[in-house]
């Protein structure tokens, strides 16, 4: 690693960060200046690429590829729902920044949609895993042949289902066929109602998911999604919005754990009554932040959901405000706790193999909680482009000019060790979508979240976010 980019990378996003907007409450940042935009729309060209690179024949994102070599990368072989809602969504970005025309939209779309309609699917959601290439189910794992047991995911469901509402939102020939799929994807499937006489095992939350070869309804997992701060409450907000989940489900969600409940520390708040629901309004202090946490500490569990549902907005003084103190200490953490230089820290590849999970302990309810440990993680940086634009931009540059992070056929790698210089071999269908879904919103505020502010989202939705009054 050269030592003098490291320090001046460092002193310069700790300058933009000090010039920081004081923290009161969520304002838009100003739009992108002639020269931030034309680097912006270099790197949505390249992140496309790669999006275009895992797509197979029949249609599908795969999950990832290895950009390592100089020759054309190949696809894994498999995929799941959430690339695929990648994958849908990517292509919608990229007609309407421009960069492909509304025609290759439309073919690559339905082309799209029509393997997603081949796909075998139970109780109207799909599959974890299938192959990409024929659009098999997944029953041995490509790699290693170690057995998959089908599983229907609850939150890879809701990525789906994200990407389908955005394509048709896109392409109005599509809708019809778009409302077919989602006409059997009942999210009341996976809701079990509260119980006021026993909130533990009837707590008004989604599941995990089911393996659905048990009779009835299958085998659920055991958990459910507690967690309001973390991403599945994208599934809590489409089944809110469709009327398939009450809409006090969302009051059932934890802003924290209760106090006295094991978790990462003992929450400050105070309780109050919403809706007729008595809610436990916590926050955690980190640094000096009082922030809502997510379960982890990662960046994509707090940041990925507001890429399409318009949080920050509808909810200024709660959402809006815990997005960016959450931002702010991810960047406290990367540059002043830890000194690494850089921030930005979420699942990703293992930089030198495999996968896991990175983030910041102290903002995650988990005892055992996500850690950074030197990983840094590109798309968490592209996710703080709606709080800390030029904090974001500076840290990306950095992360290229230091470690030859950015590959202009690809993008950015997956994720960078900033202790050792390693630098992993791979592009991820996920992080590549958020980096993706990320860029659109700063390039052009609002292209992905039109299906999102109508409908059940501005009726249902909408009216909760605007009831909320979290505790920081």
């Amino acid at each position: 690693m050269n030592r003098r980019r490291f320090i001046t990378a460092a002193a310069g996003t700790a300058a933009a960060l000090t010039c920081a907007t004081p923290l009161t409450a969520h304002a838009a940042p100003s739009a992108p200046s002639g020269t931030e935009r034309r680097l912006l729309t270099e790197w949505f060209a390249a992140t496309y690429r790669s999006m275009e690179a895992m797509t197979t024949e029949l249609g599908l994102a795969t999950d990832k590829i290895d950009v390592s070599g100089g020759g054309t990368p190949v696809p894994s072989a498999q995929t799941s729902p959430t690339n695929i809602g990648c994958g849908l969504w990517s292509t919608v970005a990229a007609a309407g920044l421009g960069l492909i025309s509304e025609s290759t939209m439309h073919r690559r779309l339905d082309r799209a949609l029509s393997a997603v309609e081949r796909l075998e699917r139970a109780h109207g959601f799909w599959f974890n895993w299938y192959d990409a290439h024929d659009g098999s189910l997944l029953t041995a794992w490509p790699e290693t042949g170690d057995p998959v047991r089908p599983f229907l995911s609850t939150v890879d469901n809701a990525w789906l289902v994200t990407g389908l509402r955005i394509a048709a939102d896109a392409d109005p020939a599509l809708r019809p066929r778009v409302a077919a799929l989602l006409a059997d994807a009942d999210w009341s499937y996976y809701y079990t109602p509260y119980d006021p006489a026993d909130p533990v095992a009837g707590p008004g939350q989604l599941r995990g998911g089911y393996w659905p070869d048990k009779p009835g309804k299958g085998e659920p997992t055991g958990h459910h999604y507690g967690a309001l701060n973390t991403e599945p409450r994208m599934a809590s907000y489409l089944g809110i919005a469709d009327g398939s989940v009450p809409s006090d489900h969302y009051w059932h969600l934890f802003r924290t754990l209760l106090p006295g409940a094991g978790q990462e520390q003992e929450p400050s708040g105070a309780y109050t009554e919403i809706d007729g629901v008595r809610v436990w309004q916590g926050h955690y202090t980190y640094r000096g932040l009082d922030v809502v946490p997510t379960w982890g500490g990662s960046m994509f569990e707090a940041l990925m959901v507001p890429l399409f549902v318009p949080e920050s907005e509808w909810s200024p003084r709660s959402w809006g405000l815990t997005h960016q103190r959450y931002v702010r200490a991810q960047i406290e953490h990367g540059l002043a706790e830890q000194g690494y230089g850089y921030w930005g820290f979420s699942p990703a590849s293992v930089p030198e193999g495999g996968y896991s999970e990175y983030g910041v302990d102290a903002l995650g309810m988990q005892e055992e909680g996500y850690r950074s440990l030197g990983v840094v993680t590109p798309h968490a940086c592209f996710l703080a482009l709606a709080q800390a634009p030029t904090e974001a931009v500076a840290n990306l540059r950095g992360l290229d000019r230091a470690f030859g992070a950015y590959d202009d056929r690809y993008g950015f790698r997956d994720s960078v060790d900033v202790t050792t210089g390693r630098v992993s071999d791979f592009v991820l269908a996920l992080d590549q979508g958020m980096v993706i879904a990320a860029l659109a919103q700063r390039l052009r505020p609002g292209l992905l979240q039109a299906p999102f502010r109508t409908g059940g989202f501005a009726s249902r939705v909408r009216p909760l976010l605007r009831k909320e009054r979290f505790s920081i």
